[in-house]
């Protein structure tokens, strides 16, 4: 590559349905999304694509889809934008609503693209009523060929929940992909030429060097969790932010591009009550999933 393959991050956008009352929507990211959007559109020069790592919307329902698509529509973007699912987001009602799909929608979104020099891979970690992430049968063997395509070419991967980055605490399992997955894809990442790993679903800014290979957390657009009380649990305050990313013949760089924010508390519970909330969680996406 020539020049450097420049590329927004957003994750975990949380789009609302404008007809639908929501007490999990903590903020206004209909808002935060335009004001980002707009932002990226000032970018100079104009990013090769952007990235949507997962929590598309907060309900998973046909309108926040809708409504997300007329966000982007009435931007202006000129860009191709790649999505990734979370655990806020419904494959039934994303298919229809982002791709026009009607056949297949309990199947994972997994998809790639060349742009730019680069091969980005996207891999979708939902799994229906859970707050962690997973693979299902049949996409490590996707990824293996993926991974095996495109030899010449730097490989970007995308997926809301990242990797672990320890494994010694089981109850800690929801903040991430498996542990079990987190070990497939250690194997099957290996000697591959892969430059970074994009996620999301834990709202706060981190890098981490996994295995030699960067993983990078963005805080998304809904809300943004307090790191100084990470000892008792997660604290929501106010704040946004969506990441710059360039990849250049030396490697990945990431700059992160904060909103402005009074940080001010919106939610958050302690990781003690971490069983009955993820006992509540499931029972409430079924319920939404039933209307």
């Amino acid at each position: 590559m020539s020049a450097p393959t420049t590329f927004v991050h957003l994750t975990d956008l949380h789009v609302g349905n404008p007809a639908v009352q929501d007490d999990h929507l903590h903020s206004d990211t209909t808002a935060t999304l335009r004001a980002i959007l707009a932002d990226v559109k000032k970018l100079s020069p104009q990013p090769d694509f952007i990235v949507a790592s997962g929590d598309l919307t907060n309900r998973g329902d046909a309108g926040s889809y809708e409504h997300l698509k007329d966000l982007i529509a009435e931007a202006g973007l000129d860009m191709p934008i790649l999505f990734a699912l979370g655990n806020h987001d419904r494959r039934d009602g994303f298919y229809p609503a982002m791709l026009g799909r009607t056949s297949e929608l309990d199947q994972p979104y997994d998809h790639s693209a060349v742009i730019g020099g680069l091969h980005v891979i996207v891999l979708d970690t939902s799994v229906p009523n859970k707050i962690g992430g997973a693979f299902e049968p049949g996409q490590l063997d996707w990824l293996l060929s993926e991974l095996g395509s495109h030899a010449d070419l730097p490989k970007l991967l995308v997926m809301h929940h990242a990797p672990a980055l320890d494994t010694h605490d089981p109850s800690m399992e929801w903040e991430s992909l498996s542990y079990a997955d987190t070990e497939a894809l250690r194997q099957a990442v290996t000697g591959k030429s892969v430059i970074g790993i994009l996620s999301g679903h834990i709202h706060y800014d981190r890098v981490a060097n996994w295995y030699g290979i960067p993983t990078v957390v963005g805080i998304g657009q809904h809300a943004a969790t307090d790191v100084l009380w990470l000892h008792e649990g997660l604290r929501m305050l106010e704040g946004a932010a969506f990441a710059i990313g360039k990849v250049r013949p030396s490697g990945l760089s990431i700059t992160f591009a904060p909103q402005p924010a009074t940080r001010r508390e919106i939610g958050g519970f302690r990781f003690a009550d971490m069983a009955e909330i993820l006992k509540k969680y499931e029972a409430d996406t079924t319920v939404a999933a039933a209307e």
